[in-house]
């Protein structure tokens, strides 16, 4: 959603403010969060809009500073032969601009000309958001913040209006869980240039001293430092993702382990000295903390962490996400996400993953999809209310569930695990309209009920809609490597992924 800011002025109501923006008075309450009409002098709306209309004394030059987009992006999107403006001529808005690296290999430089110092190599398809474009050079944004430039002779610009959604999207990566749950190495490294940020899910906090962050699992330095630099030559933002899952000892342990890191302000700070360590020895751009168990009388502590965390790291140029529970409104819901307060939370970050693949799967929910498109809507509607729209990712599953009506065990299953099962049993797959998910019913050689919800092109486009409507930041997927393939081909052809 492209907004400008407009100011309240004696006299406006949300009628005449819509009216003269030429947007509907829903469009312009949706943007601004606002339950009612009512408005007052001196306050600022954001208003979303798709065209813009020439005024007398307007040029491009003014409508460019005005909105904020280079003027060479108002001249292609319009199809302008010249620099000449009517007024009431009515121009298409740029929502978004890039440039795709066309040479093997890119220099970026740290200002527009061969004598500026190159900061950045990028390989071809690399795709780098515009901040501005000169006759020979243009300048972009680069995966940790800073800002560069290319020669216009390496790269092919794109201008996007609003024909299609425009969203961040993230990937987050893992290694193989055994047979039929690979690594996300194949998916992420096929399509990296699809990708704006990577968190990589492999470190715990420590059991044996939670102050300290251990491997989750077999790897070593060199793989992750390799994994790193490809991203970064796609210009992709690579985080490391520090979790609090899958001890021995279960939830309870979990707990334990993370009381004991929030316990105090000198624990909370060990484990963040240790945390910026670990970004600087792998060349991490951030962190994206997966903190999930946590006992309620921890809640404030934890707060107080992702304040603290969130400042040492503002103050050295790394980028800080939380990937957080879902909640539906400030009332106790749910002891699993009851301890995360999302205003403060969402205030201390730069982006906030809030994961919605809790619906169903968890013992005892019974069959359904992991994110209906009903839980989603619900979920954001109130994250929405807690934090700035542009801070949120809306974290959703590409996996699903087989559910064992019979023995009301489920079992984890990846697009291509559900698609086989399909095949093996002779089943439809059915998409549930109500929901937007796929499932199907079947009967195993033991004459156990099943019902396999799952996920697919179709129902993660209806996901990127509706992420689109609200106005958030974009989507998350759960994770590389378990996804339906022909997503990425309806990602390239009907979304626009943008970076940062």
């Amino acid at each position: 959603m492209y907004t400008i800011k407009y100011t309240v002025k004696p006299g406006d109501s949300i009628y005449t403010i819509a009216r003269r923006f030429g947007i509907s008075t829903r469009e312009l309450l949706r943007a601004n969060n606002l339950s009612s009409p009512d408005i007052f002098p001196g306050q600022i709306l954001e208003i979303p809009i798709t065209y813009y209309t020439v005024k007398s004394g307007d040029s491009l030059y003014s409508i460019s500073q005005r909105l904020n987009v280079p003027i060479e992006s108002l001249i292609e999107l319009n199809n302008l032969e010249s620099t000449n403006l009517s007024i009431g001529q009515r121009l298409e808005i740029p929502f978004y601009t890039e440039v795709i690296v066309k040479a093997d290999v890119a220099n970026i430089r740290l200002g527009p000309g061969t004598n500026f110092d190159i900061i950045a190599q990028m390989v071809e398809g690399a795709p780098l958001p515009v901040i501005d474009i000169n006759d020979q050079w243009t300048n972009i944004e680069l995966y940790d913040g800073r800002e560069g430039w290319i020669s216009n002779d390496l790269v092919n610009r794109n201008v996007y209006g609003r024909e299609k959604p425009i969203i961040a999207l993230l990937g987050y990566y893992t290694l193989e869980e055994g047979p039929t749950l690979p690594s996300s190495y194949d998916s992420f490294v096929a399509h990296k240039e699809d990708l704006t940020n990577v968190p990589m899910f492999l470190f715990q906090i420590s059991e044996d001293d939670p102050t300290t962050i251990v491997k989750f699992g077999e790897f070593t330095n060199q793989y992750v430092k390799d994994v790193i630099e490809i991203g970064h030559r796609s210009n992709v933002k690579m985080l490391a993702l520090i979790h609090n899952l899958l001890y021995p000892g279960g939830v309870e342990k979990a707990k334990e382990i993370t009381s004991n890191m929030l316990a105090t302000e000198e624990t909370r700070g060990t484990f963040i000295e240790n945390t910026i360590e670990l970004i600087e020895g792998y060349g991490f751009d951030g962190v994206n903390i997966d903190i999930e168990d946590v006992a309620i009388e921890d809640s404030e502590k934890l707060s107080q962490f992702f304040i603290e965390l969130g400042e040492a790291l503002s103050e050295r140029g790394y980028y800080l996400a939380a990937s957080v529970p879902s909640r539906v409104s400030d009332e106790p819901f749910n002891p699993f996400s009851d301890p995360f307060d999302y205003g403060v939370i969402g205030k201390a970050v730069d982006e906030f993953d809030v994961m919605l693949y809790n619906e169903h799967g968890w013992p005892g929910s019974g069959p359904g999809p992991v994110v209906s498109i009903g839980w989603m809507d619900r979920v954001l509607k109130y994250t929405i209310t807690k934090m700035p729209k542009e801070k949120i990712m809306a974290a959703v599953s590409v996996f699903g569930f087989d559910f064992n009506l019979t023995t009301e065990k489920n079992a984890y299953v990846t697009y291509d695990r559900a698609m086989q099962l399909a095949e093996r049993y002779d089943k439809e797959v059915i998409f549930d309209e109500e929901t937007q998910t796929p499932y199907f019913a079947y009967t195993d050689e033991d004459g156990n009920e099943h019902e396999v919800w799952f996920e697919n092109a179709q129902s993660i486009k209806a996901k990127i809609d509706l992420a689109s409507e609200l106005g958030i930041k974009g989507i998350a997927l759960w994770r590389l490597g378990m996804e339906d393939e022909s997503m990425w081909n309806m990602i390239i052809e009907d979304v626009v992924i943008k970076r940062f």
